[in-house]
């Protein structure tokens, strides 16, 4: 995004962002949503896989009568494109405190033909509404300070086909886990970040349904390079974030058979673990 542009979107808040217009949904009849996939979301001509879980979780928080995800599990079926798309429905169960539904984002194929994209199960609460005590043995990523951490300006050259989604993410990546962008990966799997919006919106939690896959993929640190599909998706949120950047953990301790896992952290400026998942990737090798 040209400096000016991000100068004068700089305040964006939830609601009126580049997110929720790139997010929205618009009720076609009882638990059925149009919505539009934009290009500007996409890595290697890709839709992004926590785009599109933040889409379909704001779909889902007007199909349920509660109104924040708590856990949601997406399966990824075929690539999404940029474009029109239709999201259905369904309520599971509704309780006092959860309810539980399930999505489908589908779009049409070269012969007009129904396809599905994306299935999800998940349940949504009040996060609000959660006591605030904590007993955890977790502690944050060491990250360096933001101003000491690198940015897509920083490599020696941009990733081809990556710059749609930059262009809207204001990551600054570690540089214990930059190896990669210089050809010297480190081999720990590991990927650490600092995250945000390019325009300033601050976290909320369909935010972090995007945070936890948008990062570079860990398998870049192993050597690896290309497209990292994502097969299945999980994301537990813990709590509202503050207001703020984001630090994101991912960590890849096993790669067998092509495929790998991505276990990720995501913690708000008040050193509180927001969001928690776990992925299941497919890696191209050779």
């Amino acid at each position: 995004m040209p400096e000016a542009a991000t100068a004068r979107a700089a305040h964006a808040t939830v609601g009126d962002s580049e997110f929720d217009r790139d997010t929205a949904v618009t009720p076609r009849e009882p638990g059925v949503y149009d919505t539009d996939l934009s290009a500007g979301w996409t890595v290697f001509d890709a839709v992004n896989g926590g785009y599109l879980l933040a889409l379909l979780g704001r779909a889902l928080g007007h199909a349920l009568p509660h109104p924040h995800p708590f856990t949601v599990t997406a399966h990824y079926l075929t690539a999404s494109r940029p474009g029109p798309a239709v999201i259905r429905t369904q309520q599971v169960r509704t309780g006092r405190t959860l309810s539980t539904g399930q999505a489908s984002l589908l779009q049409y194929d070269d012969e007009g033909r129904e396809v599905e994209r994306i299935r999800v199960l998940a349940s949504y609460g009040d996060l609000a509404a959660l006591p605030d005590d904590v007993r955890t043995t977790a502690e944050p990523p060491a990250i360096p300070p933001l101003e000491r951490c690198l940015g897509p300006e920083d490599g020696p050259v941009p990733l081809s086909g990556s710059s749609p989604i930059t262009d809207r993410l204001r990551v600054r990546l570690d540089p214990a886990t930059v190896g990669w962008a210089v050809g010297a990966p480190s081999g720990r799997g590991e990927m650490r970040a600092w995250f945000g919006l390019a325009d300033g919106r601050d976290p909320d939690p369909l935010a972090l349904l995007l945070a936890v896959d948008a990062l570079p993929p860990t398998a870049f640190e192993l050597g690896l390079t290309g497209w990292v599909p994502t097969v299945e998706l999980t994301v537990h949120v813990r709590a509202l974030p503050a207001p703020g950047p984001l630090r994101v953990s991912i960590t890849t301790r096993n790669l067998a058979g092509g495929f790998l896992e991505e276990d990720a952290e995501v913690w708000d400026t008040r050193d509180r673990l927001v969001a928690q998942s776990r992925q299941l990737a497919r890696v191209r090798l050779g």
